[in-house]
């Protein structure tokens, strides 16, 4: 699966995730009060809006981007109609050839990690059918339990060919209360990097590996680090547009061969058209405007890059 990636971001020339983490303050009127008008006000609503508000944008946005990236947080609070919602969009996703990203960050150990990984990325056999859970291509994992919890991640993908994305430093604030601590000289996230260059190394791909990472784009000058750290790694960067995060940040999350990361932008797309740059498009044609704000990420990526070299 990460052969697959590297070659849908060469053919779209665009290294974006498209965050799909929609809240019900994100739906525009006109899809909410359809919901509404079928299923009540109930929970059944709230599923089928979001699902109908994901389909429009990936509609909207398919040809130009290589994968999307659920968050299943998002779901799960609408409890099982959102986790329907979660199911139907990875579904169409994949419909459409996009890698599709679970961002799930489950971490725990022995048979509880691997029934996660088998429920996101793996196969159960139900009599003399084998049966596919929420079939994504790859999923992010929280290292903080160890080998005994990305081992179970790893045995999994290797069995299906996907692959796990593991969180190294994060974009949030606070991630240095834990991530920056000094072991010895090094930090706690260089060592979590170190050792998913070495998970990496026993599980590649044509040219990268299939356990990635996370690195935020509010810390480019980790980036930098992490980069020669992972060489090999393909780095998933959250913190663009809406956490503050800027084109001219990313250049050194990639490798010499524009490769090696891919940019998450979730609000700065999916709610694009409730910012004031695209209020133009009007909550009518929010797909619209979710697609001139891959077009204009992807421009701003491709100028960062450039000034690179």
């Amino acid at each position: 699966m990460i052969n697959k990636l590297v070659a849908q971001i060469k053919k779209t020339n665009a290294p974006i995730v498209v965050g799909l983490d929609p809240t019900l303050k994100m739906i525009p009127k006109h899809i909410m009060d359809a919901a509404i008008a079928e299923h009540g006000e109930t929970l059944e609503a709230a599923g089928e809006a979001i699902w109908q508000f994901n389909k429009a944008i990936v509609d909207a946005t398919y040809d130009l981007i290589p994968a999307v990236k659920p968050q299943i947080a998002m779901y799960e609070q609408f409890g099982i109609p959102g986790l329907v919602a979660f199911k139907k969009t990875v579904d169409y996703c994949k419909s459409k050839g996009l890698v599709v990203i679970g961002d799930i960050k489950r971490g725990d150990i022995g048979s509880t990690s691997e029934a996660y990984a088998i429920g996101h990325v793996g196969t159960v056999t139900v009599g003399n059918t084998v049966c596919r859970g929420f079939d994504e291509d790859f999923i992010t994992v929280n290292p903080y339990l160890g080998s005994d919890g990305i081992n179970p991640f790893i045995k999994v993908c290797k069995e299906q060919k996907k692959g796990i994305i593991i969180l190294v430093k994060t974009s949030n604030p606070s991630s240095g209360e834990f991530q920056d601590q000094m072991i010895g000289e090094k930090t706690l996230y260089h060592m979590v990097g170190e050792k998913v260059a070495e998970w990496g190394a026993d599980f590649m791909g044509d040219e990268y590996s299939y356990v990635g990472a996370v690195v935020g784009a509010t810390y480019p000058e980790v980036g930098k680090i992490m980069r020669k750290v992972m060489p090999k790694t393909y780095i998933l960067v959250p913190g663009y547009g809406a956490q503050g995060g800027k084109g001219k940040d990313l250049a050194h999350f990639f490798n010499e061969d524009g490769l090696g990361a891919i940019i998450n932008s979730s609000r700065g797309i999916i709610a694009a058209y409730q910012q004031e740059a695209y209020a133009k498009f009007g909550a009518e044609n929010f797909a619209d405007a979710s697609r001139q704000a891959v077009i204009d990420m992807r421009e701003d990526i491709a100028s960062a890059l450039a000034s690179k070299q």
